[in-house]
């Protein structure tokens, strides 16, 4: 049941969730907030790392970030100087709750949860059709992978059958339509600046590039469950090279820069055939060039869903995780490609693989390699 207001909210507080991919998926709830609450002033709440994401969204009119470390009471006394009437609680997490009731902001509604209850004047109620993202355990795991069900019964079972309405994106949605919101899905939406698009693709020597550029993400931060083989993004990236003449263009956090140098060294020495930024790139920067790419080759992480929310098609090795509950774009959208096993285990949801890594080592290099022809329209393309 909404909640009706009395006057209506003349400053609305948002406090925003703390990771790159889920802030990607909240854009749909914030785009309906906007909505349904045209003449508000919709104040984001961040981490300073993910600031730039909100400097040209349309349903935001002002950021708010708080650096790392940053104690909650410091957080909470500079929202009680923003003057908000109304907020919304994003994360699950005690301190988000704590932050807004330290604001004395006199509406505050969120997800309930024990130890944060208290900091709310509205706990919503779990959705029925959620799905929680249980991490498997490792005997479980080992069970299943001595003794995997029968074919007609996969093990994968926990991302069968699950409904579009599970997707995490939801969970935000669900939220905005307590404050009268309209329910139904948007498509994840960023948006860049045109000049600074331009500004970042000199900075970076975009020109020099032959051929349809494509981009390459071989990292991700959770962990390395996530993180398709490196010999297999290689051979891909090699294979349509080879049949499509393209450029490389490889992202990457810091962390990745070392994997990215070996894949750089793999490819074609042609010039203007590969561009490494990995760990070279602000966030701004990371969108112009994502929405640059004609296509993004990634494994499940923020950059994906950064890449869809700007209109670039994604290419996904999945493993440890389900597409049915954290894909990138509305759930069907044809433009992207999703690419599973039937791995007894998968999904686990851990951070490391406790096993043989399966799910994705039986992923073979010419299913991303076709998954991407299919996109570009073929060979040559």
């Amino acid at each position: 049941m909404s909640l009706a207001f009395q006057p209506p909210p003349r400053r609305i507080l948002i406090r925003g969730v703390n990771w790159l991919g889920d802030a990607v998926m909240t854009t749909p709830a914030l785009l309906r907030l906007r909505e349904a609450f045209p003449a508000a002033q919709i104040v984001l709440l961040t981490p300073q790392k993910l600031a730039g994401l909100w400097t040209r969204h349309p349903a935001v009119n002002e950021i708010i970030s708080f650096a790392p470390g940053e104690s909650v009471f410091a957080v909470g006394k500079r929202l009680r100087a923003a003057q908000c009437d109304l907020a919304l609680v994003l994360p699950n997490s005690p301190r988000s709750a704590l932050e807004v009731w330290l604001a004395g902001i006199p509406r505050r509604i969120g997800y309930g949860r024990p130890w944060r209850n208290l900091f709310l004047t509205r706990a919503v109620a779990r959705r029925r059709e959620a799905v929680k993202m249980r991490k498997r355990s490792v005997k479980e795991i080992q069970e299943l992978v001595r003794n995997p069900p029968p074919a007609s019964a996969p093990a994968s079972a926990p991302a069968e059958g699950i409904p579009a309405s599970a997707h995490q994106m939801y969970e935000y949605l669900h939220l905005t339509t307590m404050l009268g919101a309209r329910p139904e899905p948007l498509t994840p939406f960023l948006e860049v600046d045109p000049e600074t698009m331009a500004a970042t693709r000199q900075k970076f020597g975009w020109k020099q590039l032959a051929g349809p550029v494509l981009g390459l993400n071989p990292g991700a931060e959770y962990g390395p469950a996530k993180r398709w083989p490196l010999e297999k993004f290689i051979a891909a990236a090699r294979e349509i090279q080879r049949q499509t003449g393209c450029a490389w263009v490889i992202f990457g956090g810091k962390n990745d820069a070392q994997m990215a140098t070996q894949i750089a060294t793999s490819l074609s020495g042609e010039p203007g055939a590969v561009l490494n930024l990995a760990g070279r790139t602000s966030l701004v920067e990371l969108m112009c060039l994502l929405k640059s790419c004609r296509l993004l080759v990634t494994n499940d992480t923020g950059p994906m869903h950064v890449a869809a929310a700007l209109g670039t098609p994604v290419v996904v090795p999945f493993g440890s995780t389900s597409p049915a509950l954290t894909a990138p774009g509305l759930p069907g959208d044809q433009r992207h490609h999703f690419l599973t096993t039937v791995a007894p285990c998968s999904p686990c949801f851990l951070r490391e693989c406790p096993v043989d890594f399966r799910c994705l080592n039986e992923l073979g290099a010419e299913r991303v390699t076709a998954a991407v022809l299919n996109i570009l329209g073929g060979p040559g393309k």
